[in-house]
């Protein structure tokens, strides 16, 4: 192999590995070392440097790497998403409740405080004594330890910081925990639970009350006194959009926004592509960045078992709509899906009575995949969702058969004159 060869397929190779590092720290923005993800880990290690200049540079996220733990400390572009929630470190998978993520950020408060290893049993104590505190308690918030639901979400806190990495058991097991019969130890990995914080300013600092409010003092950065600092703001929260979110529509920026991303759009989604390989797709209403391995995304669709097949039949039916269409009329559209396709369905899913809950897991995925919104006026179809339309059949008459290639996206094809 010849020097210039051979130069090349190293070059390969590390900017394979560069992308593979970046798009772990994407998909599982804390890695550690003996975690699932310890190659990644040592990949993110080894290309630390070119990750941190990237990423500081385009999104403004700070990436800290030390011989435990990778933590890209990520900030969405959009503070009002409600679309990302932590949830149970189980297959279910089920969103966490007010009350669980009330108790996540107790129980990490006591292991700030505590020693290196911890008993559930003693974290639990530990967590009583911090929910009862007088304005937790106005709040709503009751945490005795009396009902078994309640030791299940404190299980449920602590298996989500296992796999964090925070936690590491020692011995014993959870459900023994939950049902009565036993205890947990836990060694308390101090540096990645120091790594946990993703704000610029610690909760304490921050003086606003309203939660909206919070949300802005934590990630604010500095105040935007020059052309350049707004110009790079803009595009850090583009850039964070286009790697967080399915799409990106131009109706949700400001004008200063679609002013900077009309100029810019070429140069930020190559920038996006090279270090990621996410291919831009480009429409009338937006931009999204479509990945090829289909691994960097929390929700899929279309999905296989009953509640993919009924999220997609909506999709279609709110495609078709091209309007508000309330919850109560997609309820009674699965009643009649039921009837054509039940016999696909599970048992439950064909119940009376069940076409409520079901809508619901529906317009979940297709709010957090940006196909939908719920609005005043209800389930309003976003231009995206055009993709899983269906046309009634034509049937024409023999000849020649006219190819037309549909649009790979549901947003309308550019006019690019």
């Amino acid at each position: 192999m010849t020097g210039g060869l051979l130069t090349e397929v190293l070059d390969g190779q590390r900017q394979a590995d560069l992308r593979r590092a970046a798009r772990a720290l994407l998909k599982e923005p804390l890695l550690t070392a003996d975690g699932p993800y310890g190659d990644e880990f040592r990949l993110v290690r080894r290309h630390a440097a070119e990750l941190r200049e990237w990423f500081e540079r385009n999104t403004g996220w700070a990436l800290r790497v030390d011989a435990d733990a990778a933590r890209l400390r990520k900030t969405p572009g959009t503070l009002g998403d409600a679309t990302y929630p932590a949830r149970e470190a189980a297959r279910t998978a089920q969103p966490f409740t007010r009350r669980r993520y009330v108790l996540f950020c107790l129980t990490l408060a006591a292991l700030e405080r505590g020693e290196s290893q911890v008993a559930l049993g003693r974290l639990a104590e530990q967590v009583v004594v911090a929910a009862a505190d007088p304005e937790l308690v106005a709040a709503g918030i009751m945490f005795t330890l009396e009902r078994r639901d309640e030791r299940l979400d404190l299980a449920a806190v602590v298996r989500l910081l296992l796999r964090l990495g925070v936690l590491r058991r020692v011995a014993g097991d959870e459900e023994a925990y939950v049902s009565g019969a036993g205890d947990v130890l836990y060694d308390v990995r101090r540096r990645v639970l120091a790594a946990l914080p993703a704000t610029l300013r610690g909760p304490s600092m921050v003086e606003a009350e309203d939660f909206e409010g919070r949300l802005v003092e934590m990630t604010a950065r500095t105040a935007l006194d020059s052309d350049e600092l707004r110009f790079r703001a803009i595009r850090w929260k583009l850039t964070r959009v286009l790697l967080d979110d399915p799409v990106l529509y131009y109706d949700d920026l400001t004008d200063g926004e679609l002013s900077y991303l009309t100029r810019q759009r070429g140069f930020i989604t190559a920038r996006i592509s090279e270090l990621t390989g996410l291919v831009a797709e480009v429409r009338a209403e937006g931009v999204a960045m479509v990945d090829p391995l289909d691994d960097l995304t929390d929700v899929r669709m279309p999905e296989q078992g009953t509640h993919g097949h009924i999220t997609l039949l909506l999709a279609g039916h709110l495609a078709r709509a091209g309007g508000p269409v309330e919850p109560a009329e997609l309820a009674a559209r699965v009643r009649e899906l039921a009837v054509e396709h039940g016999g696909f369905w599970s048992k439950s899913a064909r119940e009376p009575g069940s076409e409520p809950e079901l809508v619901e897991q529906a317009l979940t995925k297709l709010v957090a995949l940006g196909l939908a919104e719920r609005t005043e006026r209800g389930v309003e179809p976003r231009p995206a969702l055009a993709r899983y339309a269906v046309g009634e059949p034509v049937v024409r008459e023999p000849g020649p058969v006219r190819h037309q290639s549909p649009a790979p996206h549901g947003l309308t094809v550019k006019d690019e004159k």
